[in-house]
């Protein structure tokens, strides 16, 4: 892998994670546009870069971590444990699960979903505005919705946005809720995936791994960013005619050889 793949994928990985369109189709269709194999040294990029990702978050919603607002974190935590749980329970047949055409048909089924909430949706039926204010109930709400994130293409930040939004949250309400729950949950999976991957970090280029950490970091940061301005004003809709466009995209990439479904 070189520093320009390091920094193609640094981009990808950070606008992807936390935009409700999954990450994890994007940096396959990337990675095999660049040549690049899900080696066990890509592998451990990936979990790197990741982490810079997360911690974009924490940057972003850094006057949110401490001692004031234990009672908001929670709400984070017990949003967290489902995930948690059934993560661990099932993360066997959920490996299982993980084929391209899944992460497609996810992809087209998580569109026609937001346009379904949307339509369900009502800025007069909003009941909370300000992210403190999360009810218990509704915190555990959009832990349960995470759990669908379980399925690959399905997307984190989209199944728990739109979560939110059922259980009485505006659009950016949820979307903030959301990110704060990634921190522990995107914490435990690159924490998980690192233990797994330890032994591969030893023959890993430094510069490489720094240059796709930094620009994770960045991109993250300035995609988060923008996206929040962005459910203040306008619908998920867009990403929804995305999400539809982009699996069925790649269920003729797999139809055609192109991407392995694999």
């Amino acid at each position: 892998m070189t520093v320009i793949d390091s920094i193609i994928l640094g981009v990808v990985e950070g606008v992807t994670e936390f935009l409700p369109i999954s990450s994890t189709a994007h940096l396959i269709i990337v990675s095999t546009l660049l040549g690049l194999k899900q080696t066990m040294q890509n592998v451990a990029f990936e979990v790197i870069i990741q982490l810079g990702a997360t911690l974009a978050i924490v940057w972003i919603y850094l006057e949110k971590i401490n001692f004031k607002e234990i009672n908001l974190w929670k709400k984070v935590l017990l949003a967290f444990m489902p995930l948690a749980v059934i993560g661990f329970l099932l993360r066997h047949q959920i490996k299982e699960l993980f084929t391209i055409t899944t992460v497609a048909w996810m992809f087209i089924i998580g569109g026609i979903a937001f346009f379904i909430v949307e339509k369900l949706y009502s800025e007069e039926k909003v009941k909370v505005n300000d992210v403190e204010k999360v009810s218990f109930r509704q915190a555990l709400i959009v832990g349960i919705f995470q759990v669908f994130a379980l399925i690959p293409g399905t997307s984190r930040s989209g199944a728990t946005i739109v979560g939110g939004m059922l259980s009485g949250l505006s659009r950016k309400t949820a979307a903030d809720f959301s990110f704060l729950l990634a921190i522990p949950t995107m914490f435990a999976a690159s924490g998980y995936e690192l233990l797994k991957n330890i032994h591969s970090f030893s023959d890993q280029n430094f510069t490489v791994l720094a240059v796709g950490f930094v620009i994770s970091f960045l991109s993250a940061y300035v995609a988060v960013k923008l996206f929040l301005k962005f459910v203040q004003k306008y619908t998920l809709n867009a990403f929804g005619i995305y999400r539809i466009i982009f699996g069925i995209l790649l269920l003729y990439l797999i139809n055609q050889g192109i991407i392995q479904n694999g």
